[in-house]
């Protein structure tokens, strides 16, 4: 008798644990199927965010176009106004031969204390110390430019 009890208990036991499993099954399946809805809302969520972001550089991207087509035009206009400069400038070697009877030309840049004098095509430049100019003098040179 006591190996029929215990056969009753064993069932009774089988029972329980494939009533919790069904239980434990089901609980899985719900489970499963609030992931797939939380994984497809977040993912909605990020497609309307990129989907903002994405209009608002090309909303951006058109205003700097109209922005720059604005300025073109504004310079195409001031270029306008500009005298026009010949279409091609002469080549450097016509102009030397131009303009030979030169020997000696000065020209002085005081707001930055450079001389510059060319002789018979040689360049030379001075710095402010080889003229014996001091710091104090080109101090005051900048203090009248300011």
């Amino acid at each position: 008798m006591s190996a029929l009890k215990e056969l009753e208990k064993l069932q009774a036991m089988r029972a329980e644990l494939e009533a919790e499993s069904l239980s434990l099954k089901e609980k899985q399946k719900e489970l499963e199927s609030s992931l797939l809805t939380l994984e497809q809302e977040v993912v909605m969520e990020e497609l309307n965010k990129e989907k903002a972001v994405i209009e608002e550089l090309k909303n951006s991207n058109k205003a700097t176009k109209d922005a720059i087509a604005q300025m073109e035009a504004k310079k195409r206009e001031l270029e306008t106004k500009l005298p026009q400069k010949p279409a091609t400038p002469p080549p450097a070697k016509e102009k030397k031969e131009e303009a030979p009877a030169q020997p000696e030309e000065t020209e002085e840049a005081e707001e930055s204390g450079v001389t510059v004098t060319a002789i018979e095509d040689e360049a030379l430049v001075e710095s402010p110390e080889a003229t014996g100019e001091g710091p104090k003098k080109q101090e005051k040179k900048k203090r009248r430019f300011f």
